[in-house]
């Protein structure tokens, strides 16, 4: 057996390993006395891992049929009043179409192999279907629903009937031929909400609306004058990763 290495003699092992956690912290604290930066960032933000945008016009993964019902189910979820513009003019539904077009339409950074079965609440999504199907699925099923029982297109009904058939698919309390009517409703829902709040380089928050409604100052650089300066309105105008610019 290899014999333990000796200390020096009146020094306990204890004192060894405290010594070299204090020269381990001298070091740490020396490296971290780092430039203080201000202003704009002195690199191309995501330069080496570029958010995924998409600069072609019109609808990239919806048909015309399909979007005119996703702009008419996030003018319901977010409907124009005095605080904002809708969702449909805020482009919600750009921003839908935008994700379903990109990775997160195929979950192709997700693990989607079976076997798929029906788990609990708290082990979140199991289905075996990505983004594209669901909503292609689901749209689908959502209209022939609402031309069984009213010969119509949801975008043909009134905004009261739209909002009280989205009332039940919430509750769980209508059924879809083919598709869970809830699911489809939670879908849209949480998507809408991220088109209506995410950086307009994605497609939605037109014009950063709803930052401004909220007084958020949006994707700046440096906080630090700001830090201290608590219950008061900064008069910011908020800023998109768009709009940052890299030192010449």
């Amino acid at each position: 057996m290899k014999k333990r290495a000796k200390t020096l003699p009146g020094v306990t092992r204890r004192q060894v390993l405290t010594w070299s956690a204090l020269g381990v912290a001298a070091s740490v604290s020396q490296a971290a006395d780092a430039v203080s930066l201000k202003g704009s960032p002195g690199w191309t933000p995501f330069s080496d891992n570029p958010p995924e945008t998409f600069d072609q016009q019109g609808w990239l993964f919806f048909t015309d049929e399909e979007a005119r019902t996703v702009e008419a189910l996030v003018d319901r979820l977010i409907p124009n009043d005095e605080l904002s513009i809708g969702g449909k003019e805020a482009g919600c539904a750009v921003f839908i179409d935008r994700q379903l077009k990109g990775s997160y339409g195929t979950f192709e950074r997700l693990y989607m192999e079976g076997p798929f079965q029906k788990g609990t609440s708290e082990q979140g999504d199991q289905s075996a279907l990505v983004p594209q199907q669901r909503y292609r699925q689901g749209l689908a099923a959502l209209n022939r629903y609402v031309q069984t029982t009213s010969q119509k297109n949801f975008v043909d009904l009134t905004p009261e009937q739209q909002d009280a058939l989205l009332h039940d698919m919430e509750a769980g309390k209508v059924h879809f031929d083919g598709f869970d009517a809830q699911s489809l409703f939670l879908e849209v829902l949480n998507n809408t909400m991220e088109g209506f709040f995410a950086d307009p380089i994605y497609g939605g928050n037109k014009e950063m609306v709803s930052w401004k409604m909220l007084g958020f100052p949006g994707a700046r650089y440096d906080y630090r004058d700001y830090i201290e300066r608590h219950n008061e309105d900064l008069h910011l105008e908020p800023i998109s990763i768009a709009q940052w610019k890299a030192k010449g």
